[in-house]
Formats: C-alpha cells, structure tokens, sequence
C-alpha cells in the first residue's frame, strides 16, 4: 500500500457454549418445528479491526496466516478466500481500507468462533461507515453475510450470543428469533466458571455438507434424526429449569443427554479422541458433559464434580487442550 491508513475501527465479540438445543436452530427444522437452544457468552473473543485509507482491500487472517489483496470492490467475491470478510464488505462497504481478524480460540473449535467473528466483523464496519445497528438487527446481518452471502450453512445461535451476550435462551420460528435472558445466581455462574472444564481435542470435522446431510435426513423423515433433533429441542427447555435451580449435577446429566441426542445426528458425530476424552473424564467424575458446537471433533465441555483440577488433570492426560472458562454478560463492542 501506498498511502498512510488513517482511521481503525474495531469490533470484538464473544464465543459461547451451547449448553443445550444446539442444531435446533439450523433450517429446516428451524421453520418447521421451532428451534430452541440454551447458551452462554463466553470470555473468549473474534476480533476484527478495519483501518480506512490506502489503495484497493486487503484482507488479513492472523489465524490463517492468509493475505487477500485485491483493486477494487468490484473484485470481492464471496465464494472466494477469506470470504466471510469479503462477504461482510460486500454487504457493507468500505473503500479503500485494511480489514485484520483474528479469534482467541483454536481453529475448528465448535465455539461459534465463524458466528462471532461474523459479528464482530459487521460491528467493526458499522462503525467505519458511522452506521450503527440494535444488536438484535446485527447479529441477523452477520448471520445473512455468513449463510446467504458466503452461502455457508447453519443456524443463527453463534450470531445471537455474540452479539447479546450472557445465558441466552432462544427461539427459532424462521425467519423470527426470540430472545430471553436467563438471569443465573451469582453463585452459580461461580460454580460454573470452576467447574467447568473446556477441552480442545482437534479441529472439528464437521462441514456444511454434514449439515445438510443431517437435514436432508430430516425432511425425508428419517426416524433417528428426527427423534433426535426433538429430543434436543426437549432437553433445552429442562436445562432452563436446571439452570433456574442450580442444580449442578442436573445440569450435568442434561449435557450429557444432549449429547446423546447429537451423536444420533450422523455417525461420525464422536471422534476416538472425543471417545477418549469422554471416558478419562467420567473416570474422574464429571458430572457430565457434551460437544461444543456441532461435533465431530473441536471442544467438548464437562461439569465437574468436587474437583475440577483433577478433572482438568484427566482432560490434559487424555492429549486434550484446557481451554480457560470466563462467562460474560457483554456480546458484542466496537470502538
């Protein structure tokens, strides 16, 4: 680039856990049925900076190590490298400028890391362009630039909890998005932020062609997928109950019955690391525990029990990275 940059904008917004409910929120089912799902923000951030000036665009991923230049916005293609920026900039643009993001979590995680950036992505151009959005607006554009757009499937679930923040429990009647706050007793986010143990185990394996694959089953009326996405659906609804109570042990049976529902999605939902893992951790009495996200490798979460050193002990000794739990109540910033 030739000429000096001259304003940064930035956008940060939080990762989450899918406590329950996760893939209720994906189409069809969504707009058939109702999708709900119960999570939590997570202290654990997509950033993305947009400095204006320059000559043309130039995209950078510091988690990829991969740089886009191109001329002119005319060149953006939302199909192409990076292109849930090159979506966003489509959507919103800004020209000439630099556009860097990068998140805190492991690639492939299952924390919503795409959705989160997605958000923090628009909020950061927003602000570029001196337009700003309720947050409820916004995580629905991130969610357009992130599946219609970049034409990647998935449900809304990431986009809402970046950009609201805190215990969420949310409904999906397509295209409506039903938002409550599930105010938790002090006391219970305590217990939660140490006992809760939050595993990487791998990239996750799971693709857009996994999530159709699952729904296709779904509209065909596949009896497993079928029972299990309405099983998910039903174990959201007794995890707020849980989660109103603080009954830890409950809430860790229930994560464990979601997973349950979700290894039934699709065979090869649970990795031999997850497998693994799963075994060390109920050896070091979690009370139980699930796949973050949509499967398939990426995090797993455990509640453990009376001691959650030694659970995190049995999660590093099972080859799993422990990731740091801080829950949050702020979604998404920009400056």
């Amino acid at each position: 680039m030739t000429s000096v940059l001259e304003i940064a904008t930035h956008g940060s917004a939080p990762l989450r856990l899918d406590l329950a409910g996760g893939w209720t929120d994906v189409p069809p089912f969504s707009a058939m049925e109702g999708g709900l799902v119960v999570n939590i923000a997570l202290g654990l951030y997509a950033h993305a900076t947009v400095e204006t000036g320059g000559q043309g665009l130039v995209l950078v991923s510091e988690d990829l190590l991969e740089e886009v230049r191109l001329g002119s916005p005319t060149e953006l293609d939302p199909k192409g490298q990076l292109r849930l920026v090159q979506s966003a900039l489509l959507r919103f643009p800004v020209s000439p400028c630099m556009v860097t993001t990068r998140s805190e979590a492991p690639a492939g995680s299952g924390l919503g890391s795409s959705g989160a950036l997605g958000v923090a992505l628009v909020s950061a151009l927003l602000k570029a362009r001196s337009e700003s959005m309720e947050r409820e607006e916004l995580a629905h554009e991130a969610w357009e630039v992130e599946a219609v757009e970049a034409g990647v499937a998935g449900g809304k679930q990431d986009q809402y909890a970046a950009a609201l923040g805190g215990c969420r429990l949310l409904r999906f009647n397509d295209p409506e998005v039903e938002t409550a706050s599930l105010e938790l007793d002090d006391g219970l986010i305590d217990h939660l932020q140490r006992h809760l143990v939050l595993c990487y185990t791998g990239t996750s394996r799971v693709s857009g062609d996994t999530i159709r694959r699952v729904m296709d089953a779904y509209e065909r009326g596949d009896a497993g997928v079928v029972n299990a996405l309405r099983g998910l659906k039903e174990i959201a609804s007794r995890m707020v109950e849980a989660l109103r109570t603080g009954k830890s042990e409950e809430i860790g049976a229930l994560l464990t019955a979601n997973w349950e529902h979700q290894r039934a999605l699709d065979p090869q939902m649970q990795t031999p690391a997850m497998a693994r893992l799963e075994h060390a951790m109920q050896q070091a009495g979690v009370h139980g525990g699930k796949a973050a996200g949509a499967g398939a490798g990426g995090c797993m979460f455990f509640l453990a029990g009376r001691d959650p050193v030694a659970a995190a002990n049995a999660a590093r000794g099972a080859g799993a990275q422990v990731l740091p739990v801080t829950l949050v109540k702020e979604g998404v910033r920009a400056w």
